[in-house]
């Protein structure tokens, strides 16, 4: 055992190793019998494939990118059937590139089904029908908020490809945002969701019931369940063709059936609404519903209706994300764990069995390079909990000084409505296997646990995120466990909002990195981001027409002159949602200050990296930017310029 200062401690989890696993599989579905999904591919310009189970092998090259940009963040791109003779399969797949639906057989190229512009997402294939239904989203003029969504019918055989108009529309335009339409088994009814500005899908949306009519398009319209201040996250159809969903008007994500809970725990059986066609629950054949669920960490279970009672599978994966299919008594899910990266699991249900059928986790190092985390929930102000994941500094051949204390990174995660999973992050050990360690907080606000936890950023936004980050940071510094002279944030996106607002409104940190933030609220609340979280605002910080003074007050932006730690700014040119004009105009306002930082772009990147290129130099940017502040000898890294 040698003895080393911390974070001078040789690792070999470098900046690639963590890049090249970047990413998960997510988007998982039943073509026949067999699980398909998309996987990432960092060193291919960060395109996701499209994945066969039975081969494992991405049967799309580059650069197809199976991606949708339906309100930004995307949602389900592809579906996938076989015919009644069981001949090859059929599937629709939206290109990243120019968000056309496509149809592809293994073995031939993709043709297109849509013109260009629209952009689409959820596809529902229906063979009987010739065609797909989907979520349509297109422009109506040149400003972020002139668009429209409605839920359209595109026909197979490519008829749309030129002609807009063979494009069917089954909704008038009711709401401004819609989930894609969930049929029926009997083909009478769809069901889907919507909801209106300012309010987000975690505020409260609709569930709507419209009957299918014998022209094909959706008729009698109604409400059944939701509202302002019940958010409805998903919904389906039982077997037997009675209406499944999940609501949290208990003030938890809990599943009901036509009305009635089927198994009222406080714990969620869902979870924000980001992307369309999340989904947190699945119904079988035989009337048991695949569950993701838990307080906290959501865990893979089959719950009984008729009983309430649930059956988890059992595993390494402590953490499984919001995509389920189903087939006959077989579940597929993405499951990971704290050492497990995340794997694509089928659960059979009939034998209990869960085994992993893709992305199978190899672990690249010896796990001993691995930090042990800590599940812990702290103190925050006004005693309420704060719960977060700690990752200490661990290294099997390095020890540190008698007496030191390692330095620590307060990491923030985005949304803010979100939560940080505890799984194998190698990006997190690229620090602590250097001897650095990290903290995750789940902030107040973040989800999994409960409405009101959700809500305490309810006009609080750089207020109680700021608070807990700090807490946290703070408690680790007073138990011993961290230098208190060495703290640094991060986060991106919403994180980097959290990170900024830290800097210039405490002195608990000696530095921080700020990815793709949002860092003037009156800029970007007035037209600088997307329709989606264009009013977003309005919940987080108060409405506009009633405390405009406040959107100043919280900005970073606002108080350049509280900033005096050195800090790195990290920014995607190509990003919509938190444009470079944010960070460009925080930097303008320092211009003349003496305060060391650096600004790195990435042309070709968009809200959250994606390219393994991009992912390597910020990595190894935030490790050279705490290794200047906080004294640390790191070898093997470019030198980061820091300007005043």
């Amino acid at each position: 055992m040698q003895t080393k200062p911390y974070g001078s401690w040789i690792s070999p989890v470098d900046a690639a190793l963590a890049a090249a696993h970047d990413g998960a599989p997510e988007w998982v579905g039943y073509v026949g019998g067999e699980p398909w999904w998309t996987e990432p591919r960092p060193g291919e310009g960060g395109r996701r494939t499209l994945v066969r189970g039975s081969t494992r092998e991405s049967v799309l090259p580059a650069p197809w990118n199976v991606r949708s940009r339906v309100v930004e963040y995307g949602g389900h791109p592809w579906a996938g059937a076989v015919a009644a003779d069981g001949g090859a399969p059929l599937l629709v797949f939206t290109h990243f590139d120019d968000q056309r639906l496509y149809r592809f057989e293994p073995g031939a190229e993709p043709r297109p089904l849509t013109p260009p512009g629209p952009r689409w997402a959820e596809p529902r294939l229906l063979p009987d029908r010739g065609e797909v239904w989907c979520v349509l989203e297109e422009a109506t003029g040149d400003g972020p908020g002139d668009v429209r969504r409605v839920l359209a019918a595109v026909p197979l055989d490519g008829s749309a490809a030129e002609d807009r108009a063979a494009v069917r529309e089954l909704t008038g335009e009711r709401h401004r945002f819609l989930t894609g339409p969930r049929l029926s088994h009997d083909g009478r009814r769809a069901a889907w969701l919507a909801w209106d500005h300012p309010r987000m899908p975690w505020d409260g949306t609709e569930l709507l019931v419209g009957e299918v009519g014998d022209d094909g398009l959706l008729h009698s319209v109604r409400t059944v369940a939701g509202g302002p201040a019940e958010a409805v996250a998903q919904v389906e159809w039982s077997a037997d063709d009675r209406l499944l969903y999940a609501s949290d008007r208990s003030g938890w994500w809990n599943l009901y059936r036509d009305g009635v809970p089927l198994c009222p725990r406080e714990e969620e059986f869902a979870g924000p609404l980001w992307r369309l066609g999340s989904r947190w629950f699945a119904p079988l054949d035989d009337g048991l519903i695949a569950v993701v669920h838990g307080r906290g960490p959501a865990v893979l279970g089959v719950l009984d209706p008729e009983t309430g009672e649930v059956a988890d599978a059992a595993g390494p994966w402590a953490e499984f994300a919001s995509t389920l299919a189903v087939h006959g008594t077989r579940v597929v899910a993405v499951g990971a764990g704290p050492r497990t990266a995340p794997e694509v699991v089928e659960l059979d249900t009939a034998s209990g069995r869960a085994r992993v059928v893709g992305t199978p986790h190899h672990d690249p190092v010896d796990p001993a390079y691995y930090s042990e985390p800590e599940v812990r929930a702290f103190t925050g102000p006004g005693g309420r909990e704060v719960h977060a994941h700690v990752h200490p500094p661990r290294h099997p051949g390095h020890t540190a000084p008698a007496g030191e204390l390692p330095p620590y990174v307060i990491w923030a995660h985005g949304g803010p409505t979100s939560r940080v999973p505890l799984v194998l992050d190698l990006a997190i050990a690229y620090f602590t296997s250097r001897g650095i360690g990290v903290a995750e907080v789940n902030y107040g606000g973040s989800t999994g646990y409960g409405r009101e936890y959700r809500e305490r950023l309810r006009e609080q936004w750089g207020v109680v995120d700021v608070e807990d980050c700090a807490a946290v940071a703070l408690a680790l510094a007073e138990e011993g466990s961290a230098d208190r002279t060495r703290l640094a944030i991060r986060g991106g996106s919403a994180g980097g909002w959290t990170a900024a607002a830290s800097l210039t409104g405490t002195d608990v940190y000696a530095c921080g990195t700020i990815a793709y933030p949002v860092l003037d609220l009156v800029g970007w609340g007035a037209g600088e981001t997307h329709d989606f979280e264009s009013h977003y605002l309005e919940s987080l910080i108060g409405p506009r027409a009633e405390v405009p003074e406040r959107y100043a007050e919280r900005s970073p932006t606002e108080h350049v002159d509280r900033l005096t730690a050195p800090f790195l700014l990290l920014q995607g040119l190509d990003d919509v949602i938190c444009p470079p004009a944010q960070c460009e105009r925080l930097l303008a306002r320092l211009d003349g200050r003496p305060v060391p930082h650096a600004y790195l772009t990435f042309a070709g990147e968009g809200h959250g990296f994606r390219r393994a290129e991009t992912l390597v130099r910020a990595l190894e940017a935030e490790l050279a930017l705490y290794a200047q502040v906080f004294g640390l000898d790191v070898a093997g890294i470019p030198a980061l310029e820091l300007v005043k």
